[in-house]
């Protein structure tokens, strides 16, 4: 966590302390209550049943804690018959999220679905996606498991095993353990105890490392990220202020020599914090890339790649500032050019297709749009088109060209 926040911080600094209110709203509405994932009615039920699942099961670590601790045996079984319906709900969430994964994996891994299949998913991002619905699956099994083998020792009166709780779902599983011992129930009702708790706090391990940190990091970006119309982009201060100078709209306050502007971004450094927050926070989904028009059209561009990318280049910095003992040594690389090309930036129709699409309204144009202005304002390296556009903006106040007395005769034409 330490290294994750030295790593956003790497970013410039953002006012996010505006419109509170809008900004608590959105985070219970996106991170909170799912509230984009029903656009695709399918993957939206079924994710909100593993993400409830993996919520509210993971309630019952706080037992299996207590008893590991005191070597106890269902100590919240006082509460009775609330104590029954509560393990009914875990077993049927558990079905849930086992019926959620399978076709989370099926759907990733064997059918022939475009987002899941882009180049940027190739390799690493497929492996981790798969380990997490593997383990999901891994870990309710083992709690089904452990709760089978736990009813059949309750109804053979074996001590501690004290009659609670109601199986719905694990009954069923019971029947394929009936005919063993009782050691041996006892061996695997432990054993499932065991690999449960240990899987459990494996994966919060490994949760740092992986896409699934989104479940965490949703909450902050969908509060931080900027209250705004999706296609709004943002002025850049320092050519505002050369602006107002340049009419005489404001006066010079200072005599003291500014350091130069560096106007967009080149690498992570020029990239606001919530934006390096938002490459942290993206699940993956592909569903900006899937809306983007210049992608449907076979353009190089994928907004989830911009994301990821970025995400890729701030490990790198980040591992190098671990490396050399807490300073960044220039490693030669940067986040435009050796990982997102202009070839892509300058497919980006800047349509925000891609921001109305992401469930946590996570915004690669953002990204896009600084890199652009850097390769325009910085290199003077914008496309021979544009930089056509620009000089007949400057002298005729037309893109077209067209002098201003013309407009409307050529209108008219």
């Amino acid at each position: 966590m330490r290294r994750l926040r030295r790593n956003i911080r790497l970013g410039t600094v953002t006012d996010t302390t505006d419109h509170k209110r809008e900004r608590l709203m959105r985070m219970l509405r996106l991170a909170l209550g799912q509230g984009k994932m029903g656009a695709r009615p399918i993957a939206g039920v079924l994710h909100l049943f593993v993400y409830i699942g993996f919520v509210v099961i993971n309630l019952e670590m706080l037992e299996i804690v207590i008893d590991g601790i005191f070597s106890t045996h269902r100590i919240f079984s006082f509460l009775g018959a609330f104590y029954n319906i509560l393990i009914a709900t875990f077993e049927i969430l558990a079905l849930w999220v086992i019926i959620g994964v399978t076709v989370f994996y099926i759907r990733r891994n064997l059918l022939s679905i475009s987002r899941f299949h882009k180049r940027e998913l190739l390799g690493a991002p497929r492996r981790d996606a798969n380990r997490i619905l593997c383990a999901e699956m891994v870990m309710m099994l083992l709690f089904l498991g452990m709760n089978a083998c736990d009813s059949l020792l309750q109804l053979r009166g074996i001590t501690p095993y004290v009659k609670a709780g109601a199986f719905p779902v694990s009954q069923w599983v019971a029947m394929l353990f009936s005919s063993l011992s009782t050691p041996t129930l006892i061996v695997m009702e432990r054993s499932a105890w065991w690999l449960h708790i240990i899987g459990v706090f494996a994966f919060l391990n490994y949760l740092y490392y992986s896409k699934h940190l989104h479940i965490l990091l949703a909450f902050p970006y969908t509060y931080y990220a900027p209250i705004k119309p999706k296609g709004a982009l943002d002025n850049l201060s320092t050519v505002t202020k050369e602006v107002q100078l340049m009419l005489g709209t404001i006066e010079e306050t200072s005599q003291e020599e500014e350091a130069t502007p560096t106007f967009g971004a080149s690498d992570v450094f020029h990239l606001s914090r919530v934006q390096l927050l938002s490459a942290y926070a993206c699940t993956e989904c592909g569903r900006c890339t899937d809306e983007c028009p210049a992608n449907q059209t076979g353009k190089l561009l994928s907004p989830r790649k911009i994301v990821m990318d970025t995400r890729r280049r701030v490990q790198q910095v980040g591992e190098n500032i671990e490396t050399n003992k807490g300073t960044f040594v220039p490693d030669g690389k940067q986040l435009l050019g050796d990982y997102i090309t202009p070839e892509e930036l300058w497919a980006c129709t800047t349509c925000a297709a891609c921001v109305e699409a992401c469930p946590m309204e996570i915004s690669p144009l953002s990204i896009l749009v600084d890199l652009r202005r850097y390769i325009v304002m910085e290199q003077s390296a914008a496309p021979a088109s544009l930089n056509k556009m620009m000089t007949q903006m400057e002298n005729t106040s037309s893109p077209w060209g067209y002098n201003p007395t013309e407009r409307e005769k050529v209108w008219k034409e």
